[in-house]
C-alpha cells in the first residue's frame, strides 16, 4: 500500500527527472527545435506517469515501433498509417488550416502520394489501364476570392476497384494518378475511376493494433487531390462519394462534410462531356470546385 509519505516521495522523484531532462535541452541554439523537444518531453513523461506502463509494456511499444521501422519501404510507410489511424495526421491538418476561411478544406495525404506522377492532357484519362468504373471529373480553381487561377497544377491519385494503389503491385507501373494543370479560365476536367472503399495496408504492425482495438481498416472512398499555385497556399485533400456507409468510420478520420461530393451515376447509353465511348459501360460524373488560400507570410 502507498502511503502520503512514499506517494509524494515518487512524485519528487518523477518531477526532478523530468527538470533534469528539460534542462538538457534549455541550450538549444534553435528556438523552434527547443519548443518542441521540450513539448515533446513534457506530454511524453506525462503519459507515463498518467498510464504508468510496466516495464514490459514500454518494452512492447518499442518492440512495435520497431517492427514499423523494419516494414517501411519505400513506397509503404507505416509511420504515416499508424500517424493516420491515431489521428494525428488529422489533427496536424485541423492545426494548420483554419476553418470557415472560404478555402476548400485540407486533409490528409496518406502513405501512397508519388512526386512525378505522368502528366495528363486536360480531359485525358488517369488509369492507365486500372480497374475500376469510368468517372468524369471536372471544376475550376480560384483564390478565396473567386478568381480563377489560371495554371494550376492538379496532382490526382486514387486505388482501383480492387482496393489497391498502383505503389502496392509489383509491376512498377503507374496507374490511377496523374498531373494536370488549369486553363486560361482555371478549369480543368479529366477521366479517373469512380471512387470505392478500401482496406489500408493492415498486414502489418498497425493492422495488429487495429485488430486488437476492434477498429476497422476500412477507408471511405474517396479520391485524393493536390493542388498548387505561385502566391498561394498548397492544398492537400480530397473528395469523398456522398451516400457511403463508411463516412462516419473513415479508418483515418480523414471525412470533412463539405469534402462529400454527389457521384451522380449516368447510363451506359448517356452521351459523355466529350463524347467518349465508355464501351457500353456506366459511369459516374462529379464536380469539385477547389478555392485556394493566401499562401502564409513566411514564419506564420
Amino acid at each position: 500500500m502507498t502511503t502520503p509519505d512514499t506517494a509524494a516521495a515518487r512524485q519528487h522523484v518523477e518531477e526532478e527527472l523530468l527538470q533534469r531532462v528539460l534542462a538538457s535541452f534549455d541550450a538549444t541554439p534553435d528556438a523552434r527545435l527547443k519548443e518542441v523537444m521540450q513539448g515533446l518531453v513534457r506530454h511524453l513523461h506525462a503519459f507515463v506517469r498518467d498510464v504508468r506502463p510496466t516495464e514490459d509494456e514500454w518494452q512492447r511499444a518499442v518492440d512495435f515501433l520497431a517492427a514499423a521501422g523494419h516494414i517501411t519501404t519505400d513506397t509503404r510507410q507505416e509511420f504515416v498509417l499508424l500517424s493516420d489511424v491515431l489521428g494525428v495526421s488529422m489533427q496536424t491538418v485541423n492545426v494548420n488550416h483554419e476553418a470557415g476561411r472560404d478555402a476548400t478544406e485540407a486533409t490528409v495525404v496518406g502513405p501512397f502520394y508519388v512526386d512525378g506522377s505522368p502528366e495528363v492532357p486536360l480531359g485525358g484519362d488517369i488509369s492507365a489501364g486500372a480497374s475500376g468504373e469510368p468517372c468524369w471529373v471536372e471544376g475550376t480553381v480560384t483564390d478565396t476570392e473567386g478568381k480563377p487561377v489560371a495554371g494550376a497544377r492538379i496532382d490526382v491519385w486514387e486505388a482501383d476497384a480492387d482496393g489497391f494503389y498502383d505503389v502496392q503491385y509489383d509491376h512498377g507501373r503507374l496507374a490511377a494518378r496523374g498531373r494536370l494543370h488549369t486553363d486560361e479560365h482555371g478549369a480543368y476536367r479529366f477521366w479517373g475511376l469512380t471512387p470505392t472503399p478500401y482496406p489500408i495496408p493492415h498486414d502489418g504492425p498497425v493492422g495488429a493494433l487495429l485488430r486488437q482495438t476492434g477498429r476497422a481498416p476500412l477507408r471511405a472512398a474517396h479520391l485524393h487531390f493536390m493542388v498548387s499555385a505561385p502566391g498561394l497556399r498548397t492544398l492537400v485533400t480530397h473528395i469523398f462519394v456522398e451516400g457511403d456507409e463508411l463516412l462516419a468510420s473513415d479508418a483515418v478520420f480523414g471525412v470533412k462534410d463539405s469534402l462529400v461530393k454527389p457521384f451522380e451515376r449516368q447510363p451506359a447509353h448517356a452521351a459523355t462531356p466529350d463524347g467518349r465511348d465508355t464501351g457500353g459501360r456506366a459511369w459516374t460524373r462529379v464536380r469539385f470546385d477547389v478555392a485556394l488560400a493566401p499562401a502564409r507570410a513566411e514564419g506564420a
